[in-house]
């Protein structure tokens, strides 16, 4: 973590070493000045450079809890839940800050927004490749939101082998399975290029480990960093939702998206499904 220091000669502290052959080692190993270059906005309000940063630090959050998710994935393929619950601890902080972006656009009137809307030309949220493989890794799989991509192939390419590799919660099924749960083959065979679709069977298996939480201690405890996840990823969409009906009402989104109405309808999923509906069964 990097902190600003006063002036070292100000308080008759040791000065720092300034003087570098070329950028500064910071500069190195940040690449501030690329990112701080990265803007370019496309009409005269002041209003754009905001959504444009916001939108560009929403995507480095994206990136990160991606790393976090497929971490947890692979430590949950190897058995290692501590490794795994650790990534997801993790990961429910990124989440908060990722949500706490929403900030300076949550108050946007459609005046303010309207300004530079134009802008965004075709341009529109659903069309980030990070966010869709947040997405597939939460088991929200679904192979029409590659064709986007298809003008990138190494995206193109990420995002189709994303498609087809089992979830976090795939991986935290097949563990549970491992450790002789009750999860029905029909899940754990399922085509993984699939949304995955609540079981009865799955929901009877959450609710049978919370029943028994000082017998399954460990896996309550995966439970509830689940649960956090997806309850943060719940916030994140409602937070979407409305920060876009204040902009824009239940006009049509750009990129052709149905707006308002599609979020709707995602602000009414939650991942993980059984881990919320088990708890009216213990």
């Amino acid at each position: 973590m990097s902190t600003i220091h006063p002036d070292p000669e100000a308080t008759g502290a040791q000065t720092p070493h300034l003087d570098f052959a070329g950028t500064t080692p910071y500069e190195d190993y940040v690449q501030a000045d690329v990112l701080t270059h990265l803007q370019h906005p496309r009409s005269d309000d002041p209003g754009e450079m905001v959504f444009l940063v916001t939108t560009q630090v929403m995507e480095l959050w994206f990136t990160v809890i991606v790393h976090e998710w497929e971490t947890a994935a692979h430590a949950l393929r190897e058995d290692r839940l501590t490794v795994a619950r650790d990534a997801l601890k993790r990961s429910v902080r990124e989440l908060e800050a990722l949500n706490a972006s929403w900030t300076p656009l949550a108050q946007l009137t459609p005046a303010q927004f309207n300004s530079y809307r134009s802008a965004l030309g075709e341009g529109s949220g659903f069309q980030s490749a990070m966010y869709r493989r947040m997405e597939f890794l939460l088991g929200d799989k679904s192979a029409s939101m590659l064709v986007p991509h298809r003008g990138a192939p190494r995206v193109h390419a990420e995002l189709e082998k994303a498609l087809g590799e089992p979830g976090l919660y795939d991986e935290t099924l097949a563990l549970l399975a491992r450790r002789g749960f009750a999860v029905p083959q029909s899940v754990l065979a399922r085509d993984l290029t699939q949304k995955y679709e609540p079981s009865p069977e799955v929901e009877a298996v959450w609710a049978e480990i919370y029943a028994a939480p000082e017998q399954h201690e460990d896996l309550v405890r995966f439970g509830e960093a689940l649960t956090d996840v997806g309850e943060l990823v719940w916030r994140w969409r409602n937070d979407h939702l409305v920060a876009t009906r204040r902009a824009m009402g239940s006009k049509t989104g750009t990129g052709g998206s149905a707006g308002v109405a599609w979020l709707e309808k995602r602000a009414t999923k939650n991942v993980f499904p059984e881990l919320w509906t088990a708890r009216s069964h213990v």
